[in-house]
């Protein structure tokens, strides 16, 4: 009978071992091959392993490392491979550890000892750098262009409520009346700015890692600047301990990420508040909701408040890669394997949240008479009446005292400022004349006079959609 040399629990050398066997005496525990690889989650980005790997075996040719003949058929397998891997055929082992052993051993398997040659002058160091930066620019891409529809999908609701009064809320408590338009924009610039963050975050992504091999670059005569051409990369990361390290990049777009969930959870929180039978502003597609096992009449509003909570995860993969880092020295260590599903997860959970507020938003539906009739609670126009008087002479201060006396009044009475008569309003100044209650009461003059840049007057809402619209060409140009 024929005894193996290999310990218990452990797997044959040519199994885990194959790319780094002549160090070891013998095969790594099984337990511990599966607990240290990576391929479960890293195979999600097989194109960009693909696509680096063919730039690489392309420059290799270009720098005389490789010749032509040797280039065309590492090319080709890889281009095999990838069509095996998209047609479900491939063969993921969790032996081989990660995307890059899984791929390369295949390509060997394929074409012979040319295989073995591809990974010259590269490590897996810089190997799943630029992989981790190859894919995270396409996901900022994806993830600009769900922006880019959010956005523009909030400009086409507020254009059609230019006019649609709703209050203001300072503390959750009546203050000012605008317009539904405006409020809408407010959301709309929270956007703009995630946008630009994560244009400026893809400029950093967009760094070519590759050549800075395991820590301290290569002893062949790579071209990284071709290298970069080749993979879209607008220019190569200036040192390799740095290089093979660094992570700040998926650290600054879990950031972004973060914020662009706390901007979707504020607006949820508000949409979850507006179609309360409390609130009754807005009406939520029924596709985007579900009921109660319990309770026949209920009308959950689950996307508003799934993205309120998933906002939290987020928030967590950003904590999750900050402390990753902090106590690393350089250059590469395996802790950083632990990169991919705190970005993985924030990439995916924002994704999601994105499409759902994109297709959730112009089906919104407002109730324009309920939003008006709030409005006209809570002495909204109250500091219009303070401005009438400033403008006929009264210092503010004591303009703000005579209004509040006058509140004070409609509370005991339980009426608007509106409400009240002339001869009731009169008693706290005789400066108040029967023009007040157009120019200053009215919700249409309140909001009519705020006809500035940034103010709720519907022309300036107009206005400022008009420009959102050129900013937005801009900014996606």
């Amino acid at each position: 009978m024929t005894t193996s040399s290999n310990p218990p629990n452990s797997v044959t050398p040519d199994q885990t071992s194959g790319m780094w066997g002549g160090r070891f005496s013998e095969a790594t525990d099984a337990f511990v091959a599966e607990f240290t690889a990576s391929v479960q989650f890293d195979q999600r980005f097989y194109k960009q392993d693909i696509a680096g790997s063919i730039a690489h075996a392309t420059m290799l040719a270009k720098v005389g490392v490789l010749t032509e003949a040797e280039r065309d058929d590492i090319i080709e397998g890889l281009s095999t491979i990838r069509s095996e891997i998209e047609a479900g055929t491939f063969e993921w082992r969790i032996d081989l550890e990660d995307v890059h052993m899984n791929i390369e051993s295949r390509l060997t398997q394929r074409i012979g000892i040319t295989g073995k040659k591809l990974h010259t002058g590269r490590s897996r160091n810089d190997q799943v750098a630029t992989d981790i930066r190859l894919y995270l620019r396409d996901e900022i891409d994806d993830i600009l262009k769900l922006l880019e529809r959010l956005q523009k999908g909030l400009l086409g609701l507020a254009a059609k409520n230019v006019n649609t009064i709703m209050p203001g809320f300072t503390h959750l408590q009546t203050a000012q009346p605008v317009t539904f338009g405006h409020h809408l924009l407010a959301w709309f610039e929270m956007l703009v700015r995630d946008s630009e963050r994560l244009q400026d975050c893809r400029k950093r992504v967009n760094r070519l890692p590759l050549g800075s091999a395991a820590l301290a670059g290569t002893t062949y005569p790579i071209d990284r600047a071709y290298t970069a051409e080749l993979l879209g990369f607008e220019a190569v990361c200036e040192n390799s301990l740095d290089a093979v390290s660094d992570r700040d990049f998926a650290i600054e777009f879990n950031a972004a990420a973060s914020l662009i969930m706390m901007h979707l959870s504020r607006m949820s929180e508000e949409l979850i508040l507006w179609t309360s039978a409390q609130f009754k502003f807005v009406n939520i597609p029924d596709r985007f909701c579900t009921g109660s096992s319990i309770m026949p009449q209920k009308k959950n509003p689950d996307v508003p408040e799934l993205i309120r909570g998933k906002s939290g995860r987020v928030f967590g993969d950003l904590i999750s890669l900050l402390t990753l880092m902090k106590g690393q020295p350089l250059a590469y260590n395996k802790d950083n394997q632990e990169d991919k599903e705190p970005l993985f997860d924030a990439i995916d959970t924002v994704r999601g949240s994105l499409m759902a507020f994109a297709d959730m938003i112009p089906a919104l539906v407002p109730n324009i008479e309920i939003m008006r009739e709030a409005a006209l609670r809570g002495f909204s126009t109250a500091t219009d009446l303070a401005d009438y008087l400033v403008k006929k002479g009264v210092a503010f201060r004591d303009a703000h005292e005579i209004v509040g006396k006058a509140v004070a009044l409609g509370v005991a009475e339980e009426k608007d400022l509106s409400e009240l008569t002339l001869e009731q309003l009169q008693q706290f100044s005789a400066l108040i004349t029967a023009d007040v209650f157009d120019k200053a009461l009215t919700l249409e003059a309140s909001v009519n006079a705020r006809d500035h840049i940034g103010g709720t007057s519907p022309k300036q809402v107009e206005a400022a959609i008009a420009r959102a619209h050129t900013r937005l060409e801009q900014l996606y140009a």
